[in-house]
């Protein structure tokens, strides 16, 4: 599988803003907007990735909500294979398909259209899952859950960054491979 050197990874974190007490005091939020907004570092991001799914025979590849359409979409595209949107409830226009997960003060949850993975002739299709980041990865282990439930095979939940001090990737890991282009204590 395709790795990016120290020095590539170095540059990839170099180009995403930390914003200090956001959303709330104490959390240094990674702002991925200035990788997005630099050609160089979001080409080297995607070509990465391209590289490393290019032979993988994946059938889908899924984003979450919002950060992960953009990234899943664009690696759709090179890969030439179609892209599912993994959503919040009541976004999504056709019959879904949902899983709950639980958060600290409460509940959330995510949804697909039913038929997100119909594919003919393929009754299992290989899904890549994709997100910007994991944290404490309620949402990523809920969506691999819900790929899981709607017929289709998570192969892989890919992170552009993996916050690794909350180890939310311990419980996808149960259940699917997981891939983290860069990895920040």
């Amino acid at each position: 599988m395709n790795t990016l050197s120290q020095k590539d990874k170095q540059y990839l974190l170099d180009s995403i803003r930390e914003i200090e007490d956001f959303p709330k005091p104490g959390i240094k939020f990674k702002d991925i907007t200035t990788l997005l907004g630099n050609d160089h570092a979001f080409n080297l991001l995607m070509d990465h990735l391209t590289l490393r799914y290019q032979n993988q025979e994946i059938d889908y590849i899924a984003g979450i909500e919002s950060r992960g359409f953009i990234f899943g979409a664009a690696l759709a595209a090179r890969l030439k294979t179609r892209f599912v949107p993994i959503r919040k409830p009541g976004k999504l226009p056709y019959t879904t398909i949902s899983e709950k997960y639980s958060l600290e003060y409460g509940v959330d949850e995510v949804a697909i259209h039913i038929d997100a993975f119909s594919m003919e002739g393929n009754p299992k299709p290989k899904v890549l899952l994709i997100d910007d980041l994991i944290a404490t990865g309620g949402t990523a282990t809920a969506a691999v859950n819900l790929i899981n439930k709607a017929g289709a095979q998570c192969v892989e939940a890919c992170f552009i960054i993996n916050l690794t001090f909350l180890q939310g990737d311990l419980d996808i890991k149960k259940t699917t491979c997981v891939y983290s282009v860069l990895e920040v204590d």
